[in-house]
């Protein structure tokens, strides 16, 4: 297993921030859908507030990364652009670094709800273990901003003709108003988001093209949370 440091980036890790979009534009490639493309310039200014995790080998090489945006004045927070070096997944990182920004998230922002979207089985997994619940869209924050970062993922047509009632992505929340807050059951439920899954990229994107209000009965009808 190899070792990591797992920190809150600073100035130190400034000259890393052009890997970290590289890494961000080829990952959202990679899977077909947008992590909200940065420039080096925002990722800096993100490690000047304190407001990214960061992780590197013993030797100072870029690994992974995660930082936080903040929306609706400060009543949601979202861990947004998590990323892993290629060669560096399949090491547990993602989580660690999940966790790490989750922790601060907390401690900055302690009676925000964080919220996030993805199309990701196993951010899901992560998520769920930090107590996030899967939620429709409606419950997300309705800050203009946020949903204009969506504007360069390939499915942004798709949630704006939705009138941003869904998308390919699942939006997941965490609460920290409701104490009593039981984990949301992953691994029962995953292959209901399995097939969940399949329907919005097959049948409903299909049902989609040919009347989208067709399409969005179906959701209704046929969504498993």
């Amino acid at each position: 297993m190899l070792e990591f440091n797992i920190q809150v980036a600073g100035d130190q890790h400034k000259h890393l921030a052009e890997a970290i979009c590289k890494e961000m534009e080829e990952s959202a490639k990679a899977r077909g859908t947008g992590i909200a493309k940065r420039n080096p310039e925002y990722i800096c200014k993100k490690m000047e507030e304190g407001k990214a995790i960061i992780a590197t080998t013993k030797q100072g090489d870029f690994a992974g990364f995660c930082y936080i945006e903040t929306w609706g004045h400060g009543k949601y927070v979202a861990n947004s652009g998590l990323i892993v070096s290629p060669q560096f997944r399949k090491e547990g990182l993602a989580t660690k670094i999940k966790e790490k920004a989750f922790e601060l998230s907390r401690k900055k922002y302690p009676d925000a709800k964080l919220f996030g979207l993805t199309t990701s089985l196993a951010v899901m997994k992560i998520n769920s273990d930090l107590g996030y619940e899967p939620v429709t869209f409606s419950e997300l924050t309705d800050d203009e901003e946020f949903w204009k970062g969506c504007s360069s993922c390939v499915n942004y047509d798709i949630l704006t003709r939705m009138n941003r009632r869904m998308c390919l992505c699942t939006g997941m929340v965490y609460d920290p108003q409701e104490k009593k807050k039981s984990k949301w059951d992953f691994v029962t439920k995953s292959k209901l988001y399995e097939r969940w899954l399949k329907f919005k990229n097959n049948k409903l994107l299909k049902a989609f093209s040919k009347s989208p209000i067709k399409a969005i009965a179906s959701f209704l009808m046929t969504k498993p949370f």
